[in-house]
């Protein structure tokens, strides 16, 4: 089957387009033929061994020291059950399933096991939307719902509402019954549209001066800005970050034993239960994806550039083409990679749990 392999960290340039074995499925597992798989933040930082703060060491020694140390890539995907393993229950031939899984979404099969994060697609939503939800969505469930415990009526506001994690976070803030104010320097439409009911813009103006306080600031860009935002906060309220640094921890052990505002981070590992969650949420139309380019499983170097170099509006998500059908190739095409080297193929946060940006 083809895959794209990732045999040393670095640039979009060290993502080839090769052959594997068809994965071979246990009695607990099922095959999916993969259809579309989301190209996020937690892919690119893998690829590049881009690892933030004291998560580098760790980061290397779970995903490879020198070069990766599972080839194939990819986290999160959706498609199609085509074979179940004798022990398996809860899944049959022919469901449309999304998932999120350590590695391996960057292939035409993937083996699962039906105990890990993956569930039935949510009624009315294609491969490619349902691809996109995992990786944000999951992060914010746990973030704002069970994290800092957002209740109806509370004041949440999201910093880089615009990006992946942010679209999600502001439709689960408004879903719990918060007033939702996004912070993004762009596509406040596309942002007000997901829920936000007031838009900052970080260039033009300064929220943590405004005087206006939040019981929740969720913290979606890179970094630890507690000290900063800190005066935006109401005295009981909550500093979500993505960003587990030591200084994070600290601040953390800091405010729990002094109370007043809370500094907050964990991992946002992905379940069964997590994703059925997110795929009821999006039936009762409380949360959708946004799927700005599309690219086809030859082209995921392009994809990976998009998502580096030209901020899109929306996921950038791979897809690929169902037995005897053609791939739907977006905007450019298919390039076909020279056959040297395994097919070398030109440029370009399932969680990655504290990966994640």
């Amino acid at each position: 089957m083809k895959a794209i392999i990732n045999s040393q960290y670095g640039s979009p340039e060290v993502l080839s387009l090769g052959e594997v074995p068809r994965p071979t499925i246990k009695p607990n597992q099922i095959l999916v033929q993969v259809l579309a798989a989301d190209v996020t933040e937690g892919d690119r930082r893998l690829r590049a061994a881009d690892f933030p703060g004291f998560t580098a060491v760790f980061g290397r020694l779970m995903f490879g020291m020198f070069r990766p140390r599972h080839s194939v890539g990819g986290t999160n995907f959706a498609g199609r059950v085509v074979e179940v393993g004798a022990e398996v229950t809860g899944f049959a031939v022919g469901d449309d399933v999304f998932g999120g899984v350590a590695h391996g979404a960057y292939a035409e099969y993937l083996a699962v096991s039906a105990k890990e994060a993956i569930a039935k697609m949510p009624a009315g939503t294609t491969h490619a939307e349902a691809a996109a939800l995992p990786y944000g969505a999951v992060t914010a469930l746990v973030f704002l719902r069970d994290m800092a415990k957002v209740q109806a009526g509370e004041r949440v506001l999201v910093v880089g509402a615009s990006g992946g994690v942010g679209r999600m976070a502001v439709q689960v803030a408004k879903h719990l019954g918060a007033q939702v104010t996004g912070v993004a320097s762009r596509d406040h439409d596309l942002v007000r549209s997901l829920g936000a009911s007031e838009i900052i813009d970080y260039t033009q103006e300064d929220f943590t001066k405004s005087g206006k306080r939040w019981d929740v600031i969720f913290d979606a860009t890179e970094g630890d800005h507690f000290r900063s935002f800190r005066a935006a906060l109401t005295s009981t309220g909550r500093y979500l970050t993505l960003y587990m640094t030591v200084r994070v921890l600290f601040e953390m052990a800091m405010t729990t034993m002094r109370g007043g505002p809370r500094a907050i981070a964990g991992v946002a590992m992905g379940n069964a239960d997590k994703l059925n969650d997110v795929r009821m949420l999006v039936e009762q139309g409380a949360l959708r994806s946004v799927v700005a380019e599309r690219f086809s499983l030859e082209q995921i170097g392009r994809a990976h550039a998009a998502l580096e170099q030209s901020r899109p509006r929306g996921s950038v998500v791979v897809e690929m083409s169902e037995a005897g059908a053609p791939a739907h190739h977006g905007r450019a095409g298919i390039e076909h990679a020279p056959q040297a080297r395994g097919a070398a193929v030109p440029n370009c946060s399932a969680s990655v749990g504290a990966l994640r940006p």
